[in-house]
């Protein structure tokens, strides 16, 4: 613990720093590994510290100098790694003022210029302690010029010389400045050890911390001891003399994680409008929209986890109440619904920071979810399906089915099974001749469809324009009965042609269609039939004599259309005003001067 100058406040993150190996928690193996180098003389002339934010690695960087340097209280001491913090280079370098012990920040001092001054002063020994000892802290900031100018002397660096590294971002550390180092990565801090450190620096400062309170710290700060420890600070502040979770949850924006968890419920339940007011009431009492969605994604990851792994329950930053809460869900749940809620949670969350209104986004989101707790699943789906297979049609001693002329379009499904277990279906004693074929027993209800034109005309009334373009165009029939086509395609021909128009008739007409592709023969498309029928309208307009004598007195005219008298007629019959009807009785020799 340092003490703070006379008047002024120190912040717990600096009041407790660790002064010594013992005092550092959380880091059992990297304290081992040093306490054995230190004890064998084996002390490298390197060290890469590397972690998350808040884990100690400028404090350890400290604490290896002190030890390194220090003395003892009387003066006899040789490197350890628990320096008394008595003598005057323990003092010094805890107090920043050693000489002999330099502190770098590379993210201010990213040039090779820095590095040339450290390079130019490690030939030179130490003024008054054992090592000479660079802090490099960030040092992933450097300049990929610094880090090429440090490589020399980092790899053969005078005896009494050590470089201590710190950094959050290790992978952009070059390669070859991690090959001459040790490195030492700093694990995030456990809760349970988190919540006993926090407790006992609130008793030592005399604050009246809730446990609940100390859990919620805990849990937001992610194993870093300095935001729990100023997290700590700003709470005894917001609290006033006791601190509870409920003040803890209004500092850090947080929702009570009991509601979260009811919120969670109603939205698996289905129960929108339940949750919309959870949701709005939650947000009335000061909870963030982003914080509430990241609360259900805690609360689904954490059930995920405990379905999967029970012990996973045993989380001391949970209350006993929260953890059977958890238990029962992640026995009650399928983890399909649960990984669907996670997906979408992740969505919303993407949603909520991008839209000018996070609330209505919240809400949005939470609809969708409830919306989507509705939708059956698919084995409940298939369940059904083979609870209620498809009704079949009454069949006949010949085979064929009691349908009217036309099936109608909500019995569709049952048409098409009918139809399809019909063409299959065996003679058996009733009849001794082959099965009736599809395109027989289906006729009944394709009695409308005669011939190919009105197959054309169907799809041209249904609008798949793009389809009807493929069939003018690539189609050319070779045989056609109702139910049953069978045409040589086009070179240009789409490959899936006959299943998309066999599928698309099928959903229109309710029937099965057979739709099939011979090698070769067939007529000509629609379009060439048009196209040649274009050509001989325009030769026989160019045989007639007064066309003729058109074209010699306007050599450049041209044919644009070819109307045959039938079309003309009954296009000026359509565009004809109707005739006015006279009534039976009118007067031939009415007088409209005439009186009365």
């Amino acid at each position: 613990m340092t003490e703070p100058a006379a008047g002024a406040y120190q912040v717990l993150a600096r009041k407790y720093r660790p002064e010594t190996f013992a005092d550092l928690i959380g880091q059992q193996a990297m304290v081992r590994t040093l306490e054995n180098a230190f004890t064998a003389g084996r002390i490298a002339h390197a060290f890469v510290l590397t972690g998350i934010r808040g884990t100690g690695k400028t404090t350890t960087a400290r604490i290896i100098a002190k030890g390194l340097n220090c003395i003892g209280p009387d003066g006899t001491g040789g490197p350890t790694t628990t320096p008394c913090g008595l003598c005057e280079p323990c003092r010094a370098i805890s107090e920043g003022r050693h000489v002999d012990v330099l502190e770098m920040d590379a993210a201010s001092r990213t040039g090779v210029d820095d590095i040339r001054e450290i390079i130019a002063s490690v030939a030179y020994r130490a003024a008054s302690a054992r090592y000479k000892v660079y802090i490099i802290d960030e040092v992933h900031m450097l300049s990929t010029s610094a880090f090429n100018a440090l490589l020399k002397t980092l790899e053969e660096p005078p005896p009494h010389v050590k470089f201590l590294f710190a950094t959050t971002e290790i992978r952009k550390v070059p390669v070859t400045v991690l090959s001459r180092c040790q490195r030492f990565d700093l694990r995030r801090i456990e809760p349970e050890v988190m919540l006993s450190h926090l407790g006992r620096i609130a008793a030592a400062e005399g604050a009246e911390v809730a446990p609940e309170a100390l859990a919620l710290i805990t849990r937001a700060a992610e194993g870093s001891v300095r935001d729990a420890l100023s997290l700590l600070d700003q709470a005894i502040s917001h609290g006033a003399g006791a601190t509870t979770a409920e003040a803890v949850r209004a500092m850090l924006g947080l929702s009570d994680r009991g509601r979260v968890m009811d919120l969670f419920e109603m939205v698996l339940r289905g129960d929108c409008a339940g949750a919309l007011a959870e949701l709005a009431a939650q947000y009335a009492d000061g909870a963030d929209p982003m914080a509430v969605m990241r609360d259900l994604a805690e609360v689904t990851h954490w059930v995920s986890v405990v379905k999967v792994t029970p012990a996973a329950a045993e989380d001391p930053t949970v209350p006993p109440e929260e953890r059977d809460r958890g238990r029962d869900m992640a026995e009650r749940l399928p983890m399909r619904v649960l990984s669907r809620m996670w997906q979408m949670l992740l969505k919303a969350l993407e949603e909520v920071a991008l839209a000018p209104n996070a609330i209505m986004a919240a809400e949005m989101a939470v609809i969708r979810l409830t919306h989507v707790a509705e939708l059956p699943s698919p084995e409940e789906l298939v369940r059904k399906l083979s609870a209620n297979p498809p009704v079949t049609a009454p069949q006949t001693g010949g085979g064929g089915a009691s349908t009217g002329p036309r099936a109608e379009a909500g019995n569709a499904p049952q048409s098409v099974g009918g139809a399809a277990r019909r063409a299959t279906a065996s003679g058996g004693a009733t009849a001794p001749s082959a099965p009736p074929s599809a395109s027989a027993a289906q006729a009944p209800a394709l009695a409308e469809y005669v011939d190919f034109d009105r197959v054309v005309e169907l799809i041209r009334a249904r609008r798949d324009m793009a389809l009807l373009l493929e069939v003018e165009r690539c189609l050319r029939l070779a045989r056609y009965a109702p139910g049953r086509i069978e045409f040589a395609p086009t070179a240009d021909a789409a490959p899936d042609l006959a299943a998309r128009l066999a599928q698309r008739l099928q959903a229109w007409t309710g029937q099965r269609w057979a739709v099939s592709v011979v090698a070769s023969g067939g007529a000509p498309t629609i379009a060439e039939a048009r196209t040649a029928a274009e050509s001989a309208s325009r030769a026989a307009a160019l045989d007639n004599p007064l066309v003729q004598a058109v074209f010699a007195a306007f050599p450049q005219a041209e044919i644009t259309s070819v109307r045959s008298r039938h079309d003309a007629e009954a296009e000026a019959a359509q565009t004809a005003l109707p005739a006015a009807e006279e009534p039976d009785d009118a007067d031939e020799n009415w007088d409209p001067f005439e009186d009365g």
